[in-house]
């Protein structure tokens, strides 16, 4: 997708590390416009999927997810809480997730009034990098005995074997930016993906 390409590469900045810091439009501060065209995107790359539910994780991908239900017919979106609370159910899904950005695991936590067998997911995420957020959804989905439709990235870390991990597997993953390089000398290269314009 050109528009976060070009988001990227003029309000992005590498920190060294792997780590990519966008938070002044994907995961601190909202670029509205810009997570509405997201939406849409993801949407055309899994129109025709019955997608009737949309997971993700606290908290960056809930915006994300948001946009991309309006073009799901306002499908809802279920996010997997990392915080135990008084209002959380008792009967839960969980799953266990090392965040490479945070360095440290957590668990999530979904409440099983909220997918059941019969609900086809798309998830949405902000990053794609080690996987292990995405897998952490994914066993929640297999928990519920939903069906998984495909994940929708953002900005997959192509460098990581996150992507090539899920591709392996036959997962359809849709990543609307992939940085193949990038580093605080080099700047920041971008996988072509031309073809799924």
């Amino acid at each position: 997708m050109e528009l976060l390409e070009e988001k990227i590469r003029t309000e992005g900045c590498v920190k060294g590390q792997g780590i990519l810091k966008v938070d002044s439009f994907l995961n601190h501060q909202l670029d509205v416009a810009l997570f509405e065209k997201m939406g849409k995107a993801f949407a055309k790359r899994f129109a025709g999927e019955g997608v009737n539910k949309i997971l993700t994780i606290e908290s960056s991908g809930i915006a994300i997810a948001t946009s991309t239900a309006r073009y799901f017919d306002y499908c809802p979106v279920v996010f997997g809480k990392k915080v135990v609370s008084l209002n959380l159910d008792n009967e839960i899904y969980s799953s266990d997730v090392y965040s490479y950005t945070k360095q440290q695991a957590y668990k999530i936590m979904v409440s099983k009034k909220y997918i059941n067998k019969n609900d086809r997911i798309l998830i949405i995420d902000d990053f794609l990098a080690n996987g292990k957020a995405v897998d952490a959804l994914i066993n929640v989905i297999n928990q519920a005995g939903a069906t998984l439709v495909g994940v929708g990235i953002a900005i997959e870390k192509g460098f990581q074997e996150g992507g090539a991990l899920l591709r392996q597997q036959g997962i359809a993953l849709e990543s609307l930016a992939i940085v193949d390089e990038m580093s605080v000398e080099k700047g920041i290269v971008f996988r072509d993906q031309s073809e799924k314009k």
